[in-house]
């Protein structure tokens, strides 16, 4: 049985939007999309603390990400997430905030993903340290890595179009849940349904597309109100966005291995800015989609 809020969306739907170039993002106007349902509020914010340390008594491996000469990325996350959880909660009236991690221990990429899906996240933003791998350079015929501590700023991730099946399948997923299961036992994501497969394009497109201009947002609150600089918003094929079903960002706060980057990232002030300035770009954000919802 198709559920009949998809059928709606469909009937609305006459072409599937328009792609984007590899790096060159525009600004989502809202208004234009279909998928948007009336009186649709933002309720749930996902935050990620990227990377951790290994849980006691485990094997394997785990990211710890990247180091400064005083401080690792695991610990600089986890500090920024916590802060921006009670920011949000506090100047965002009625938006709840999900962490895929409160505590030092790592969470694998994919239980981070299965985490945004299970609390139904309508945004998913994943924090992380930036840091530029060692130079190699030549001293008397001997190959040597000397630190290249001159990357400096933020960066926003998206997912890249090369990860799209993968966000299909999460998508598909999400629809058979959301469906009821008829006689055959298939829901509403058959992937062989023409209504289906033009469900999915524009889903797919909406979440590129408000990630991107997510992504924006927060670059321009970095940019034009801490005066940072910026190496602007790229794609990348990064498994826990792409496994994410919502418009999901990966905010590179800055570089670790960078001695000024280094203490404004361990500074009370500088955590407190990027907060700051990830509210503010999370409140337009959220008065954008809602406005155009109504």
């Amino acid at each position: 049985m198709k559920n009949k809020i998809l059928k709606r969306l469909i009937c609305t739907l006459s072409l599937v939007l328009i792609s984007f170039s590899l790096f060159s993002f525009p600004l989502y106007n809202f208004k234009n999309d279909t998928l948007t349902s009336s009186g649709y509020k933002l309720k749930t914010v996902i935050i990620d603390a990227g990377h951790g340390q290994n849980p006691p008594g485990t094997g394997g491996h785990f990211s710890l990400g990247a180091s400064g000469s005083y401080s690792n990325e695991r610990d600089v996350t986890l500090a920024i997430a916590l802060k921006l959880q009670t920011a949000i909660e506090k100047d965002m009236a009625g938006v709840k905030v999900v962490l895929t991690r409160s505590t030092p221990e790592d969470v694998s990429w994919e239980r981070r993903s299965e985490i945004a899906n299970e609390n139904n996240g309508d945004v998913f933003i994943s924090i992380h340290c930036n840091s530029l791998p060692d130079k190699v350079e030549y001293s008397h015929g001997r190959r040597i890595h000397v630190p290249d501590r001159s990357g400096k700023g933020v960066l926003l991730l998206v997912y890249g179009f090369h990860r799209t099946k993968e966000e299909e399948s999460v998508i598909r997923k999400k629809l058979n849940e959301d469906e009821a299961v008829d006689e055959t036992g298939n829901g509403g994501g058959d992937p062989n349904d023409p209504t289906t497969v033009i469900l999915m394009n524009a889903i797919k497109t909406k979440y590129r597309k408000q990630s991107i201009h997510l992504a924006d947002l927060i670059n321009t609150e970095f940019v034009d109100h801490d005066g940072r600089h910026s190496d602007g918003v790229i794609e990348q094929g990064v498994l826990v966005l792409c496994h994410s079903a919502m418009p999901s960002v990966l905010v590179e706060t800055g570089f670790i291995n960078n001695p000024d980057d280094e203490a404004y990232l361990n500074s009370q002030s500088g955590q407190d800015e990027i907060v700051a300035s990830l509210v503010r770009a999370l409140t337009n954000y959220k008065k954008e989609v809602e406005d155009a919802a109504e």
